[in-house]
């Protein structure tokens, strides 16, 4: 009985591979304002990182119902890991854990707009520019945005400093919510600093190819295509209690007021950052 359902079942995944192709291939299918892909990125993108995310780096979510069911929120995270692979796991955690399967829209930085190939599956996936403008539309249209404060300083700092977070900037993700009146969720992201400890850095290769910095890790560049692959670290990603904006809706473009309000996320994240760190001793952890 076993083997006519297992073949069903790959035959249906056969028809379905198929179709999606020359749905593709004939043009069928919609991208927003943005160029997001929604069907791709369920049906490609997706389950590539959900292998990451499961299997290798053996995440769990803590606190998941902290993330709004519907409308727009600002989900604001710790960046580190040398390459920015907590982005792209946070979304996985936002689409597969949550009951609503929620797609988390990423800001980035302009430098990752002008990679050609990098820049068309950015925005593919539903990453847009790290602007106000953006930001605010996407929260006006009831979207999940995701933003990483500390930009390449918290992604390129080394491994002395794991789990310190960096400056937040100037706060610009804080205007754009009280300008939206969207709540703010803090998110604590435990296991991407162990990922390519970062031991160094080559800024005069950095500035060859124009990267704001050139990574020397345990295992990068000494193993080659080999020093690429990250090490297997225990992830914890943990959902904070949304942060209402509504009481300073009026204070969008009084600079106190964002710089508090900023700095009260950055503290809160950091206090769950050390709760967390505690709940996985071990790194490298089953």
């Amino acid at each position: 009985m076993t083997v006519p359902e297992v073949d069903d079942e790959f035959d249906e995944r056969v028809a379905a591979g198929l179709a999606f192709v020359r749905q593709r291939l004939s043009g069928q299918y919609q991208v927003d304002e943005f160029g997001f892909d929604a069907e791709l990125t369920d049906q490609v993108f997706q389950p590539v990182l959900r292998q990451l995310y499961r299997r290798w780096f053996r995440t769990e979510v803590i606190d998941v119902k902290n993330l709004p069911a519907d409308g727009g929120a600002l989900v604001v995270g710790n960046h580190s890991g040398t390459v920015a692979l907590d982005a792209l796991m946070l979304s996985v955690a936002c689409h597969d854990e949550h009951p609503a399967h929620r797609h988390l829209r990423l800001l980035g930085a302009d430098f990752v707009f002008r990679m050609p190939f990098v820049s068309e599956l950015a925005r593919k996936s539903g990453a847009t520019l790290a602007c106000n403008p953006d930001v605010e539309r996407l929260l006006e249209a009831e979207e999940l945005v995701g933003v990483f404060p500390e930009g390449f300083k918290g992604v390129g700092k080394h491994f002395v400093d794991r789990y310190k977070l960096q400056r937040f900037g100037r706060g610009g993700f804080v205007s754009a919510a009280l300008r939206t009146g969207k709540p703010i969720v803090p998110v604590a992201i435990v296991g991407a600093e162990e990922i390519y400890p970062l031991l160094g850095n080559i800024k005069p290769l950095a500035r060859l190819i124009g990267a704001p910095y050139f990574p020397v890790t345990p295992t990068f560049p000494w193993l080659g295509p080999l020093g690429m692959v990250p090490l297997p670290s225990k992830w914890l990603i943990r959902f904070g209690e949304p942060i209402d904006t509504t009481p300073y809706a009026d204070a969008a473009d009084d600079p106190a007021v964002v710089f508090n309000l900023a700095d009260q996320v950055r503290e809160t994240i950091q206090t769950m950052l050390h709760e967390t760190l505690e709940l996985r001793p071990d790194p490298f952890a089953p």
